[in-house]
């Protein structure tokens, strides 16, 4: 719309917000978060054994390994990378977020990275371990009675502080670069090409923002691969509700006891479109397979691990009994030692009033004779 001074003279309207020293901290803040990722290797691609006359491999990616010891590097690297080329973060003004943990870990050790305050916004039942990592980075921890007010506490704080809610619910699915650049969905492939089954029958991922199945199963379309992606969600989660009603508005009342997946809505980063197959996992299934996985490879891992694996599990037994050949993949996505209070304490377990016996036997029975039982297993859907 023109003023009235321009109409009657004709000026060019110039406004010019060019700033000189910020953009000197905006080339310095993005050279340091690339220089990272040019620091780091791959993550590794673990084998998980399996009787030889299956024909049936099973790897778990390793994302245990990356500097802040998670899956969430990746996406803290991208959200990063996203916000300050969009001219979101600002010098000295703090950068917050929701999240269960280890989200939070790797956003506070790029927040440091680059000499901003970093806040995260989570459950007041986040495991110690993980509030301590944020610390040590230079975060802050702000908790939260009922995770479902995390996000508007979020953006409170934000408009409060002048700082920037990176919003990762929102953000993940769009600031990765899903065609490439050496996501994870690629390093897969890529470390696959020597192995017998190079193109996998199934990736099993979990869901927490959704930004990492969507990332794989773009990848998978825009590659051409018949690879199929399963999405294994936990209890108290509305991911699996959500896609298989169709319903975006779902929600659950309480958070998920399987940290950093199970959201209690759908998340506007959730690709339900994308993805082939959902499963509702018991998180005593989860706590099952994540300690079934210490005593076959000698690695804990954290509760997501064992949400996926289970799944995986399940779709390997399918194979078996179909006589199918092939490659499934799953994530290991942040080491066990943050969660030795709860996955991998019996006290906890009974707290929480969960029994893996059941879920243990079928685990041994799948790995010992190829049978998974027959028999329904407590608190296991009837719908997949």
């Amino acid at each position: 719309m023109s003023t009235p001074r321009q109409t009657l003279t004709g000026a060019t309207l110039d406004v010019d917000h060019s700033d000189p020293a910020y953009r000197a901290w905006l080339k310095e803040a993005v050279r340091r978060v690339q220089a990272d990722a040019n620091r780091s290797a791959d993550t590794h691609l673990l084998r998980f054994p399996l009787p030889e006359r299956w024909g049936i491999d099973l790897y778990l990616k390793d994302e245990s390994t990356h500097p802040t010891g998670s899956l969430k590097h990746r996406l803290a690297r991208s959200l990063f990378l996203y916000g300050l080329c969009n001219g979101w973060i600002r010098p000295g003004r703090p950068v917050i977020e929701a999240s269960s943990g280890s989200t939070a870990v790797s956003e506070a050790y790029f927040a440091k990275l680059i000499g901003v305050p970093f806040i995260a916004v989570m459950p007041r039942t986040t495991s110690a371990e993980k509030c301590r990592l944020i610390e040590f980075h230079g975060g802050h921890c702000h908790f939260v009675d009922d995770p479902r007010k995390m996000y508007e506490e979020s953006a409170r704080l934000a408009v409060e502080t002048g700082g920037h809610y990176m919003d990762q619910f929102t953000y993940a699915e769009r600031a990765t670069d899903w065609r490439g650049n050496n996501n994870i969905a690629e390093s897969i492939f890529r470390q696959l090409e020597l192995e017998r089954f190079p193109e996998p029958a199934w990736i099993v991922a979990t869901a927490g923002t959704g930004g990492t199945s969507a990332t794989l199963a773009r990848y998978v379309h825009y590659m051409q691969y018949d690879t199929r992606v399963c999405v294994a969600d936990p209890e108290n989660s509305c991911f699996f509700q959500g896609w298989t009603t169709g319903d975006p508005d779902v929600a659950c009342d309480r958070g998920s006891r399987i940290e950093g997946i199970g959201r209690p809505r759908m998340e506007p980063s959730f690709v339900p479109g994308a993805i082939d197959r959902m499963m509702k996992v018991p998180d005593a299934a989860s706590v099952a397979a994540v300690r079934a996985l210490e005593r076959v490879i000698g690695r804990k891992a954290g509760g997501s691990t064992g949400t996926g694996l289970w799944s995986a599990l399940k779709i390997i037994a399918e194979m078996v009994a179909e006589g199918r050949r092939g490659s499934v993949v799953t994530l290991l996505c942040d080491p066990g030692d943050r969660y030795l209070d709860k996955y991998y304490s019996d006290a906890w377990l009974a707290e929480q009033n969960l029994d893996v016996t059941p879920y243990t036997a079928a685990i041994e029975s799948l790995l010992s004779t190829g049978v998974w039982p027959d028999r329904e297993l407590p608190g296991e859907p009837s719908v997949q």
